[in-house]
């Protein structure tokens, strides 16, 4: 499980999920908490990897590795680089071993054209075929210089991280170091142990690669105006009211509808419509709690239960251009996502959570102001 924190088996506590050095360790008056140093960074990393790997439970399991060798080696690293970078050039490793000779993440869109809604449902695919969404909280800083945090969101929207995963693993570290963290070529070049002019050149590839890829402009949650705060208000009054008239009127002609483990997904919100009102009927009387995921607003969807109260069903994140929405990305692996979101595991019959929900270190909950 990616929240098990990993300890050193020689380490007598764990501060912070980074096992404390043994103490008398050469370093220590020095540094006299190098396990809270290197906490301190664990989000980003996060953020970082799971733009890298495509899956925020994979991203965590990277991070956590990446901590303990950074605990290993922190009596030989003496400062004689930055930490952050240090940091980077573990989890970097990490990440390219972990990606070595797999196939990469995606959205039902990479995998098949657009299927119809009397299409019987396909058999599901391995959840290690899957982009999976991530809550804000877990790869994006609480806190830090507004435009660099603009910049962090934007670069885990939904489209983008599915477009990364299109590059081969150095071009798309390339062109994350370089593009959203904004670090010198210089910089990601000692990170690699390459050269400047490799570096540029990658980087140059990666760009060209993605600008095949149809990269939306979808609105930030932080960012969004007030009408486009009141579209996703109306959105959950129809969806819950099934109201699939004025449902449909929210979204654009070209709305894309996905539901991954199944590679089935639909575009247009009359074939959307007529998905609800067939083989999605079962949606109807559904209840949505609020959350934030990639950088963008997201709804924890539940479904009636047949022997009462609502049950989890999809982690919804909506897309949203301009004045419409233009995706409904609904991920069903319940059971390890609505805990990730710190989601309750159940509603009863009025919509109340049945149990306390699992702590969530994010932001607060709610359509974004």
């Amino acid at each position: 499980m990616s929240d098990v924190t990993v300890a050193d088996p020689a380490s007598a506590s764990v501060a912070g999920g980074v096992p404390a050095r043994p103490g008398g360790a050469s370093g220590d008056a020095e540094h006299p908490d190098p396990g809270a140093r290197l906490e301190r960074h664990r989000v980003e990393l996060t953020g970082y990897c799971y733009r890298m790997l495509g899956s925020v439970f994979e991203a965590e399991d990277a991070v956590q590795e990446t901590l303990v060798r950074a605990w290993r080696g922190y009596h030989r690293f003496e400062g004689r680089a930055a930490l952050r970078s240090w940091l980077y050039r573990i989890a970097t490793r990490v990440c390219l071993d972990m990606l070595a000779g797999r196939r990469r993440r995606a959205r039902p869109m990479d995998l098949t054209s657009a299927g119809s809604p009397r299409t019987p449902l396909p058999e599901a695919l391995p959840e290690a075929r899957w982009l999976s969404p991530a809550p804000d909280g877990r790869v994006v800083p609480e806190r830090g210089d507004p435009a660099e945090l603009a910049v962090a969101r934007e670069g885990v929207r939904l489209a983008f991280v599915a477009a990364l995963q299109h590059l081969a693993p150095r071009q798309r570290a390339v062109l994350i170091l370089r593009e959203v963290l904004a670090w010198r070529a210089a910089e990601v070049a000692e990170l690699l142990d390459t050269t400047v002019a490799s570096v540029n050149s990658a980087l140059q590839r990666a760009r060209a690669a993605l600008a095949t890829r149809d990269i939306a402009d979808t609105a930030r949650a932080g960012a969004m105006d007030e009408e486009q705060r009141g579209l996703l208000v109306r959105y959950v009054a129809a969806f819950e009211a099934y109201d699939l008239e004025a449902l449909t009127a929210l979204l654009r002609e070209d709305a894309t509808l996905s539901m991954p483990p199944y590679p089935l997904w639909l575009r247009g919100h009359e074939d959307i419509r007529e998905w609800h009102l067939g083989a999605g009927a079962g949606c109807r009387g559904s209840r949505m709690l609020p959350v934030v995921a990639n950088g963008t607003a997201a709804f924890g969807q539940y479904r009636r239960d047949p022997s009462g109260g609502y049950r989890p069903w999809s982690i919804q994140v909506i897309e949203v251009s301009g004045d419409r929405i233009s995706g409904i990305n609904c991920f069903l692996d319940t059971d390890r996502l609505f805990p990730l979101f710190g989601l309750p595991p159940a509603l009863d019959t009025t919509g109340a959570p049945t149990a306390t929900a699992p702590t969530f270190t994010g932001p607060a909950h709610g359509i974004p102001a």
